[in-house]
């Protein structure tokens, strides 16, 4: 072979390596190709990390304690000391705690993070990524989700995060995770999308549909953002499962977003109503349906035109499980309720002529013009605003608070001697001046065993504790 046919032979492979990014030696030449090293992941935080912000919250915190052992004296004086002096003396701690949080809206300078990042705060501050400290105030929060959304005032624009979606997520889909783990601000971490619809016990609560990643998520990652691999936020991050290790979960920004309304609105996060009324099974009934394992709850009432209605449900039905949970008993299914927000489609499986049904319910807000008739259900009782003519009639002394004008026959109010003319000043902590007030206190309680009211009748007030009947 040739020289020529040698060096023609060999162009291809030459060719190659260039395409691959090596170095190639030619007589008298060297040849390479270099890389951009600004990928997808690199793009996406660069988009990202100034709206992703350092959240310090500050908290106080009282501790009984021995003042003898504290300034090093003999433990001896420890009985002495909780005989005489120990009801009397406490001390005082300042405690912080970290975590992370991203600006949803700019304009308004809404962050949002997780709620037990905020746990007891009595002072908030927010580090945004310029070094910039600015103090901020709590807007709503909703320990049932895990969210809470915060507000800063600034005189500077301020950056937003794009809103992406969690639906149609991928297993194996790349995400990244950006927050402030110890303190380390805008660390980030990569991963995979490990599972979806994972439902996870901490502290007393379950909570549901969340997002499970091997991205790294430490306690000071709390409440930054996942993003996919364009830099849109997908979910929030939570460190609430002590227990993981490599494991790390989101909240579903699809779900945030509908809990964020609320906050924002009404600075808590209202129930989902799905129009429906529940008791406790009754053995007898439970073994003549066969319901299986005897368990569930029956539904006593259905509301016309409402949310579970329009899904098929009946009076009668017996509501057996809530997206796949066991419903063992009135209390636990208004427990399990309270997982959802408002717009959820919520899986029923009900059981109907022998044999279970599965059913979806789209849960909506309560529909306020439904309160006052829920108040007579619920509390037995119709009120009015106090007006001048109803104040001379029923020889009023209070000018504030709601004037109960009807009570419903063998309700726990009209058993214990409530009568029309009395004044409704309070419900557990809502403070009631007006029909609105009470209708929004009915609403945010239907779901509790009992309400504490405050009467007033002349100059004495009572406070009573009812029974909710709904």
């Amino acid at each position: 072979m040739s020289r020529s046919n040698l060096f023609n032979y060999r162009r291809p492979i030459t060719v190659a390596l260039v395409v691959l990014g090596l170095v190639v030696s030619l007589p008298g030449k060297t040849l390479s190709v270099d890389f951009s090293r600004e990928n997808a992941v690199v793009k996406a935080v660069k988009k990202v990390s100034p709206a992703v912000v350092n959240i310090s919250s500050e908290y106080e915190v009282r501790q009984r304690s021995n003042p003898f052992f504290d300034f090093g004296l003999d433990p001896f004086f420890d009985s002495f000391f909780k005989d005489f002096f120990e009801p009397n003396y406490q001390r005082r701690y300042k405690r912080s705690s970290m975590g992370s949080g991203v600006i949803i809206d700019g304009d308004r300078g809404y962050i949002l993070t997780n709620e037990h990042v905020l746990a007891r705060s009595a002072k908030i501050t927010v580090v945004l990524k310029d070094e910039r400290e600015l103090e901020a105030e709590i807007i709503g929060a909703a320990p049932d989700f895990d969210l809470a959304v915060l507000r800063i005032h600034s005189k500077k624009p301020l950056p937003a995060i794009q809103m992406g979606s969690s639906e149609g997520l991928m297993i194996g889909e790349t995400v990244i995770a950006i927050g402030n783990p110890f303190g380390f601000s805008n660390t980030v971490t990569t991963g995979v999308i490990s599972a979806l619809n994972r439902s996870i016990k901490a502290e007393n609560r379950i909570y549901r549909d969340f997002i499970q990643t091997d991205a790294s998520i430490n306690p000071g990652n709390s409440g930054g953002p996942l993003l996919n691999i364009n830099g849109e936020l997908i979910g929030i991050n939570t460190a609430i499962y002590s227990k993981a290790q490599g494991i790390g979960f989101a909240i579903p920004i699809n779900k945030a977003k509908r809990v964020i309304e609320d906050l924002i609105k009404y600075g808590e996060v209202h129930t989902p109503w799905l129009g429906l009324f529940v008791q406790d099974l009754d053995p007898k009934i439970a073994g003549y349906f066969k319901v299986p394992q005897g368990q569930g709850v029956l539904i006593s009432d259905v509301t016309p035109r409402g949310p579970a209605l329009e899904a098929g449900l009946r009076s009668g039905d017996v509501i057996t499980a809530i997206d796949g949970a066991h419903v063992k008993s009135k209390k636990a299914y208004h427990a399990i309720i309270r997982d959802f927000a408002t717009g959820d489609v919520i899986p029923v499986a009900v059981w109907r002529d022998r044999r279970t049904h599965k059913l979806q319910i789209r849960s909506r807000t309560f529909p306020e013009d439904l309160a006052e008739d829920l108040g007579y259900k619920s509390l037995g009782v119709r009120v009015q605003e106090i007006s001048a003519v109803l104040r001379l009639r029923f020889k009023l002394v209070s000018r504030d608070g709601v004037i109960v004008t009807e009570l419903r026959p063998d309700s726990y109010l009209d058993r214990i001697g409530a009568r029309p003319g009395d004044v409704i000043r309070k419900i557990n902590k809502v403070v009631v001046k007006t029909v609105d007030d009470f209708k929004r206190a009915v609403i945010k309680y239907r779901h509790k065993g009992s309400a504490v009211i405050l009467i007033q009748r002349g100059n004495q007030q009572y406070y009573v504790t009812v029974k909710l009947e709904a």
